[in-house]
């Protein structure tokens, strides 16, 4: 698949997100898979992460079918990847079909310390979630920017899901969040 190359709507497609507590990683695979959802696809989610609440690792799995899903979530190869931090993303990267789509926060993620295969996209999502007044957002930059190229869901609907899945007390997170969706989008 090329880094350019967007879903187009049949099969299924798989991305592992990777990082470290304290990045969103989790909200944004939950995201994500909440606005398929709601488009009227399949789509099935799993989590892992370290007992740490930042800094541990931090790994979600997402399926979106057009169908119902024969994929399992918990993935032994996929064909994206998003990775938000370099530490624990050596095991993701194993996992990477040739040729996968891998949207790499750079400077965390140096793109010349993974596998030559790979379609490698970078985006300093620190530096854009700071441009759009958003600097706890990265996670979201991040699922914009992977979306934008993988065009798996409206931007609307990853708006309103995440809008959806914020606690009662991050409500006032939500304009924020919207920023850093559409900043990730537009890097």
């Amino acid at each position: 698949m090329e880094a350019t190359q967007a879903w187009d709507g049949t099969g299924e497609w798989e991305v592992v997100v990777s990082g470290i507590g304290g990045q969103g990683i989790q909200l944004l695979a939950k995201t994500l898979a909440e606005a398929a959802t709601s488009e009227g696809r399949h789509a099935m989610l799993a989590a892992d992460y370290g007992g740490e609440m930042r800094g541990g690792p931090s790994k979600a799995s997402v399926v979106v079918g057009a169908a119902p899903l024969r994929a399992l979530p918990i993935l032994p190869n996929a064909g994206s990847a998003v990775l938000a931090h370099h530490r624990f993303s050596e095991h993701v990267v194993e996992r990477l079909r040739p040729g996968a789509f891998v949207l790499a926060n750079a400077p965390l993620v140096d793109p010349a310390h993974l596998r030559a295969d790979l379609r490698v996209v970078t985006v300093d999502a620190k530096a854009v979630a700071q441009q759009a007044g958003a600097p706890n957002a990265l996670g979201f930059v991040l699922l914009g920017a992977y979306n934008a190229r993988a065009r798996l869901v409206a931007a609307q609907e990853l708006e309103d899901a995440m809008t959806r899945l914020l606690p009662p007390y991050r409500r006032q997170h939500a304009e924020a969040n919207i920023r850093a969706l559409r900043a990730g989008a537009d890097a």
